[in-house]
């Protein structure tokens, strides 16, 4: 388990889970939502109001971090108290399906804005668009704000986001005497590519891609060379493309599993933390992970083994731009409470408070004031790279596309599998991820 930002939350979703979705957006779409008949809230009486907030932080500073927080809101509120609630994000989507369904969901929710489509669409989650305070909404830039817009509304308040990059051993980049990237001057993929096979000798791999979860890593990177994948028509209909952008970072990742065998093939069903101990023994010589596995590195390394933090190859241009799922804060649509729920959000997420629930994910606050805090621009751990990236960081191309999670489960996840592992060519990935993708994403849109 690890920390949840730009790579998809790594659960599984059975036939029973697609199901209650497509229940619930079939619910949606006639207008009688499952929670109609769920028992109505009721106001506190004698003055003090309790609010639950459900925290998916897991980790041991990301909990202290969340927890210390809400003391010292209940400290100085006494009559706003607010109910810190431990959730998981390995159950989320179905905890919070079935909570909305019987009326007893939290009044503030933590999530991602990739889980959030299916509970905005169904009118589960509120519009915070007319109760955001100005100080928050000028806080969080406008491109970041867009990741939690679904129909036109805000459904989520952006916080913490992690970018890609590259876990790469130092003392294998200085034998292999390949030019270090910086986030001013990054590699191209090109040379990316060309790195990879610099780094391959004495039994090292230049490159370890761990993809049990092949779609988020695909989708979020290809930004940087035009890919999109999902395209919204005129009349709000989104269909599936796989042009020439889109297929320039596959092709690649392909290329060095196959071709000049760079990359490990034995990385192709492991997650993120399943590579570290090859890393650390000298296997991989670069690992692409997201910004928060820092920690684990940091606990998990032996002893004077020495790593540093390179940025995700750049496309045409120097295009650095990558797709994020920033964590969230939401409040749920049949909360009495809201007003009091988007005073906590506020004070939740002032700048100091931003960079504490950042330093304990070991992510990145969207919050421009918080970024510009020295804790998170020091070199130590990498710090000052994934701040650089910031500004890079683009909502995730599926962000607002209903039926996603089943074009990725059921079509996108065995498709590029199968494409990686070199049991299908370029033309058959295409054909499965458009045809049997919009057909997908044609139930969704009826």
């Amino acid at each position: 388990m690890r920390g949840r930002g730009g790579e998809a939350l790594m659960r599984s979703r059975g036939g029973e889970a697609l199901m209650r979705r497509r229940t619930l957006l079939a619910a949606s779409a006639t207008g009688t939502l499952l929670s109609a008949c769920a028992p109505e809230r009721r106001r506190a009486t004698g003055g003090r109001i309790t609010l639950r907030f459900q925290s998916l932080a897991w980790q041991k500073e990301s909990v202290a971090a969340n927890k210390q927080l809400v003391g010292e809101w209940n400290a100085a509120h006494p009559d706003i108290r607010v109910e810190y609630v431990q959730g998981s994000w390995d159950a989320v989507h179905d905890q919070l399906l079935t909570s909305f369904e019987g009326g007893e969901a939290p009044d503030i929710i933590h999530d991602a804005t990739d889980d959030l489509a299916d509970f905005a669409y169904g009118g589960y989650l509120a519009d915070l668009t007319d109760l955001l305070p100005r100080r928050l909404k000028a806080e969080i830039p406008a491109r970041t704000w867009q990741a939690a817009n679904f129909s036109g509304g805000v459904h989520g308040v952006p916080f913490l986001q992690e970018p890609r990059v590259l876990i790469a051993n130092r003392a294998l980049l200085e034998r292999a005497r390949v030019r270090i990237p910086t986030p001013q001057r990054p590699w191209s993929w090109a040379e990316f590519e060309d790195a990879a096979g610099e780094l391959t000798r004495d039994g090292t791999y230049g490159v370890a891609w761990p993809l049990k979860e092949p779609v988020s890593a695909t989708l979020n990177l290809s930004l940087s060379t035009g890919g999109k994948v999902f395209h919204r028509g005129a009349d709000g209909k989104v269909t599936v493309r796989f042009d020439a952008a889109d297929q320039q970072v596959p092709r690649v990742i392909h290329d060095q599993l196959g071709g000049d065998r760079s990359a490990a093939r034995t990385t192709l069903g492991m997650g993120g933390s399943d590579t570290l101990p090859g890393f650390f023994g000298g296997k991989y010589a670069m690992v692409p992970l997201g910004f928060s596995y820092r920690q684990q590195i940091v606990q998990q390394a032996p002893e004077g083994f020495a790593w540093t933090v390179l940025p995700s190859p750049a496309g045409p241009g120097g295009d650095q731009r990558q797709g994020v799922s920033p964590q969230t804060l939401s409040i749920a649509a049949d909360s009495p409470y809201r007003r009091e729920a988007v005073r906590f959000i506020d004070f939740f997420l002032r700048p100091p408070h931003m960079v504490r629930l950042a330093r304990g994910d070991w992510m990145l606050p969207t919050g421009v004031t918080a970024l510009r805090d020295p804790a998170l621009r020091t070199r130590r751990h990498g710090w000052a790279t994934g701040a650089a990236l910031a500004g890079q960081l683009r909502p995730a191309p599926a962000q607002s596309v209903r039926g996603y999670p089943e074009w990725k489960d059921k079509v996108a996840t065995p498709a590029l599998q199968e494409y990686y592992s070199g049991a299908i060519g370029m033309a058959e990935l295409r054909k499965r991820l458009v045809e049997d993708g919009n057909l997908v994403l044609a139930r969704y849109q009826r």
